[in-house]
């Protein structure tokens, strides 16, 4: 199992000290929210793009790829009724692809609930509609990179779209697109009527990468979910890319969050082991 963690956790931290320190705690990989350098990721030059690879390569450290990928824009959505609306946000996917093959990452996690939401007065399959064709403008460019764009189901509690594996899934089919994955994250998966190892079993062969996190917003360890399951079933998936620690709330503090969750998912896969 290779072990990232989100770098937004780190909140304020220059980027150089919290390459040092995740590597020091004994991850492999780091996961950028790209709103942690700037609010628009053109804004974010080409020599910034190399220092921010460089300085994680020295330390170590494999930068997995973006997440969070809307946040703190404006005049983004993927299922705008506005086609003009669908063409920027496409190109603007497009844009976070280019500054995640520069900065070494290979995929994109979808997130961004407040970019996501069912219009005003439209269906579920209407927003349906409109994300597939925001999507299907950004995959032919997006393919270039190399980086796969993984879709996450999120929870009611946060989204009115995408809420289930499935309807994430329905998308994803209806893209047909090598460049596409499934997102799984155990905060999101925890709100779906099955059991979360069963729905890791169930999708693990259209799993593109996990978040490992407790329903309560924290890390792993930190709550009630018991991940000794959640990686008996990632092991019998054979899944064997990135688990990256990705966390709402911050306390008590980011070394601790990021050394006791760690501490706590090696000791889980031991159990198992």
């Amino acid at each position: 199992m290779k072990y990232a963690i989100c770098n937004e956790t780190f909140q304020n931290w220059d980027h150089q000290r919290v390459c040092q320190e995740v590597a020091q705690l004994g991850y492999a990989g780091l996961e950028i929210a790209p709103f942690t350098f700037a609010t628009d990721v053109k804004e974010i030059s080409d020599e910034q793009r190399t220092t921010i690879r460089k300085q994680a390569e020295e330390e170590g450290l494999k930068i997995v790829g973006l997440h969070w990928l809307l946040a703190q824009t404006e005049g983004l959505q993927l299922t705008s009724p506005d086609e003009t609306v669908r063409q920027r946000t496409a190109d603007y996917l497009v844009d976070l692809a280019r500054c995640c093959r520069d900065l070494g990452g290979e995929l994109m996690v979808f997130g961004s609930p407040a970019q996501r939401r069912i219009p005003e007065g439209a269906t579920r399959e209407q927003a349906t509609d409109y994300a597939v064709d925001t999507l299907e403008r950004a995959l032919p460019e997006m393919e270039k990179t190399g980086v796969k764009f993984c879709l996450e189901p999120l929870a009611p509690t946060e989204a009115d779209f995408i809420q289930t594996a499935e309807e994430a899934l329905a998308i994803l089919d209806r893209l047909d697109h090598p460049s596409t994955a499934l997102h799984l994250d155990v905060k999101a998966m925890s709100s779906e009527s099955a059991p979360v190892p069963d729905l890791i079993r169930q999708h693990a062969a259209r799993t593109g990468h996990f978040h490992a996190n407790d329903a309560n917003m924290r890390g792993p360890g930190f709550g009630d979910v018991d991940f000794v399951p959640i990686f008996q079933a990632l092991k019998e998936s054979n899944y064997d890319r990135w688990v990256s620690v990705e966390v709402f709330d911050y306390k008590p503090d980011p070394v601790t969050i990021a050394r006791d969750s760690l501490r706590y998912m090696k000791e889980c896969v031991a159990r198992i082991s």
